[in-house]
């Protein structure tokens, strides 16, 4: 039985991975769809009974889409939350009292020494979000996983809100 499998999933997957690709490549760019494309034919080789799928090409269809939409969710989320820029407010301006820069300053002193006390390859990645990469950007230039971007953008977060509570 997992030979047939293996066997209608690899001829579905020749059939079908170019033109699932530059799906991919259009809606999530060319860095991700190598990715997503891998994910789907992942969920086509985790499905029960792949032999009595009535329309195999029409489910990658409905998995393709779904993983965009779960891609783009992701991105949300990451733009969000994983951003750190939010953590100051914009400079006072020119005619703001100086209370306003005093507290803007000190505001300042506290994150960056909040930063600069992190261990250095969350600092590392921490400094490479705040460039405004992305957390698979982050991840491929540092050779990281994903989600271990995430728990060292989460870690910096977590120490730099502390730092201005």
């Amino acid at each position: 039985m997992f030979d047939d499998k293996k066997s209608l999933a690899r001829e579905l997957f020749e059939r079908n991975h170019r033109a699932m690709l530059r799906y991919f490549t259009r809606k999530v760019g060319h860095d991700a769809a190598p990715d997503l494309l891998h994910d789907a034919f992942v969920r086509v080789i985790r499905r029960d009974q792949i032999e009595s799928i009535a329309d195999p090409p029409a489910l990658l269809q409905k998995i393709a889409i779904n993983l965009v939409c779960d891609f783009a969710r992701r991105r949300k989320t990451e733009r969000t939350y994983l951003r750190p820029q939010h953590f100051l407010d914009d400079a006072p301006s020119e005619d703001a009292p100086p209370e306003d820069w005093l507290e803007y300053d000190r505001k300042s002193r506290l994150l960056d020494a909040a930063v600069d006390a992190l261990p250095p390859r969350c600092r590392e990645v921490f400094e490479l979000c705040m460039e405004e990469m992305t957390v698979r950007e982050i991840a491929k230039r540092l050779g990281i996983s994903d989600r271990m971007v995430r728990k060292h953008l989460a870690h910096a977060i977590q120490v730099c809100r502390a730092a201005l509570d």
